[in-house]
């Protein structure tokens, strides 16, 4: 089985940069992991031919910032407002009820999504975030046998 690992998000935009974050770490604990923008076109095209496809983002539930929730891609009721805390008008959100509809989702899909609070254009994502992103990529790279 072909695992692919992708964290979404943008750098410079505070809490977005959650899952890059993982996906950092990930690599650092010696585990293949992509970052991606999380633009969901090109995001379509990133997880093709992957049997199995984690997808790490920011998301917006009304939780607590850095609260870790995880869904089935193939089954979650994926909301915009939810699952893209990006500036992007369709990201990992748009780019999943794409996929389910052209039939171009991966067998097995897993949604992480970190509660994020804020995202002010040149800022480091928060203490609760970044700790959560650690508990995150632990989770996995154990999951994954490293």
């Amino acid at each position: 089985m072909r695992t692919r690992i992708i964290g979404c998000g943008t750098e410079d935009r505070g809490d977005d940069a959650a899952g890059l974050r993982v996906a950092q770490r990930l690599r650092a604990l010696g585990i293949d992991a992509l970052d991606h923008p999380g633009d969901g076109l090109s995001l379509m095209e990133t997880w093709q031919g992957a049997d199995d496809v984690i997808l790490i983002d920011a998301v917006i539930t009304g939780g607590p910032p850095g609260e870790i929730n995880s869904w089935n891609g193939h089954h979650a009721d994926v909301v915009a407002d939810q699952h893209r805390a990006s500036s992007h008008a369709f990201g990992v959100a748009e780019a999943i009820k794409l996929a389910r509809i052209l039939h171009r989702l991966p067998p097995r899909l897993t949604l992480y999504g970190i509660e994020a609070a804020h995202f002010a254009l040149g800022s480091a994502p928060s203490p609760e975030v970044d700790a959560a992103a650690e508990r995150l990529a632990r989770q996995l790279a154990a999951a994954e046998g490293a």
